[in-house]
């Protein structure tokens, strides 16, 4: 499985993240991710522990990263 696909106008990428177990984590993620510049669209869904993320460009991991802890969780990696 690819963790990130490319297009002509964005970027997807799938991370990993534990610790979601429900609708509130996936909010949280999904609202700290969306504040990234470039960030188009979040999707987290907890029972999967799965983030798609679509941006403009690649995102830079720590970023990332840093989003995902200001949440409250962990990034694994990508999917």
């Amino acid at each position: 499985m690819t963790a990130q696909t490319d297009t002509p106008d964005s970027v997807t990428t799938v991370y990993k993240v534990t610790g979601m177990s429900c609708g509130h984590c996936e909010g949280s993620v999904s609202a700290e991710l969306s504040e990234i510049p470039g960030v188009r669209s979040v999707k987290a869904v907890a029972a999967s522990g799965e983030v798609t993320v679509v941006s403009e460009a690649p995102l830079d991991d720590e970023a990332v990263r840093a989003a995902v802890d200001e949440a409250g969780y962990e990034l694994a990696g990508k999917a």
